[in-house]
């Protein structure tokens, strides 16, 4: 381990979980600890008579679809970003042709 990085347990479900991470990354992953036991909890109160491992089994799916959602609407505001510089780039050309 080197300087830049730091030993840390991060708890999900009552259990802790040993990780070495860059300083710089912690708060990140306390979050992410969070996050999950959060919608851990939410699945818990929801599906009373369900197993542990069908609640962390539906918690990981919902963070999961929670990921693609980002991650589709990411790649549509690049493509977006991309059209737009696009368009600008037609309409200068335009404006310089009827300039000539």
């Amino acid at each position: 381990m080197n300087k830049e990085q730091q030993r840390i347990n991060i708890r999900i479900e009552g259990r802790a979980y040993p990780l070495t991470i860059d300083r710089k990354d912690e708060e990140r992953h306390r979050i992410a600890a969070k996050t999950v036991n959060e919608t851990v909890n939410k699945y818990r109160e929801l599906f009373r008579n369900k197993d542990s491992q069908d609640i962390l089994a539906m918690a990981a799916f919902q963070i999961a679809l929670n990921h693609t959602e980002l991650l589709q609407r990411e790649d549509k505001s690049l493509f977006l970003d991309g059209l737009k510089d696009l368009n600008d780039d037609i309409s200068d050309f335009l404006k310089e042709k009827v300039k000539v």
